[in-house]
């Protein structure tokens, strides 16, 4: 499943965060195992814009956890391009 999201992420299509997100909030393994970077394929702050637009309490729920995630630091210096180079070169080692 974390190998989908990858893939999703990579993609960058902001009609994939939820997507992502339902699969993050699966179960507790999914939840700890699917990095909260990869709902922002398309970038941050244009996650954060569509999860506040989309109305829904699923995009409610994830634009909580993205701007807790923010706030603890969990992305200080992120980046699409480099979490991808980085998640690519993990994959291949």
């Amino acid at each position: 499943m974390k190998l989908c999201c990858l893939q999703l992420f990579n993609a960058g299509q902001l009609s994939d965060v939820l997507v992502i997100w339902q699969a993050k909030e699966s179960s507790w393994d999914a939840h700890c195992s699917i990095d909260v970077q990869l709902l922002c394929g398309a970038g941050l702050d244009a996650t954060k814009a569509h999860l506040e637009a989309d109305g829904s309490e699923d995009a409610a729920e994830a634009l909580r956890y993205l701007l807790d995630c923010e706030a603890a630091g969990d992305f200080d210096n992120f980046s699409v391009a480099e979490e991808a180079r980085w998640r690519a070169n993990y994959h291949l080692n």
